[in-house]
């Protein structure tokens, strides 16, 4: 249980934190119907379980048969999650107000696209941003290298991990079609960004600190 905490909070944290799909799910739903642009959050969503199934059911195998391996990805993972973290505690209030500006640049040309192509488009973000695999692959570090876990376990927080993707984004969807909202989640992106990288700084941190404590 204690597992399944951290690594969703770590999860849920840097879920909410802006980025590019942010931006992208925007973009979407200031210019077409909900509809259509529920084919860019599901693009995402498509993109984050492919990654989430693929540390799943294939870095297990591939740790478990290298030990020298498993401590660089660990090292690696860690250091990573490091990076994120200090690139949101080094971000300035302006980023967050660009972010916002740039999206709200389309309100005028509400250019109607398909909701197969804003799916191809959030499918090749998610795809492409070699951060998503590398993130997942780091979370997934604490997850896989415990024996004590069964498979129906590691399958829960995949999940878990797939349906806070889809649940998210859809509500970020829904909520910013109303002006006021979107308002009040730039004023908030600072700050919510800032805790983000605490808690991803502090998960960072952990898997350092279990590599060199425990290293086999």
């Amino acid at each position: 249980m204690m597992i399944f905490m951290a690594v969703a909070l770590a999860h849920f944290i840097a879920l909410i934190s802006p980025g590019p799909d942010f931006l992208l799910i925007i973009k979407s739903t200031l210019r077409n119907t909900r509809w259509v642009a529920f084919g860019v959050v599901s693009g995402i969503v498509t993109a984050n379980a492919l990654y989430i199934m693929l540390c799943l059911a294939g870095a297990g195998a591939i740790l478990a048969q290298s030990v020298t391996l498993m401590i660089i990805i660990k090292l690696f993972g860690g250091l990573f999650l490091l990076y994120i973290a200090w690139q949101a505690l080094r971000a300035k209030k302006s980023d967050y107000a660009f972010l916002m500006a740039q999206a709200a640049e389309n309100t005028e040309s509400r250019r109607q696209s398909t909701f197969f192509k804003e799916f191809l488009v959030g499918l090749s973000s998610g795809l492409l941003n070699p951060k998503n695999l590398l993130f997942y692959l780091s979370l997934f570090t604490v997850v896989l290298e415990s024996q004590d876990n069964s498979a129906l376990f590691k399958t829960g927080i995949a999940l878990w991990m797939i349906m806070a993707v889809l649940i998210w984004d859809s509500l970020i969807m829904y909520l910013l079609t109303r002006p006021a909202v979107r308002h009040q989640f730039n004023r908030c992106a600072f700050w919510i960004d800032k805790t983000a990288g605490v808690i991803l700084g502090m998960v960072g941190l952990k898997i350092l600190h279990m590599t060199f404590k425990n290293p086999s």
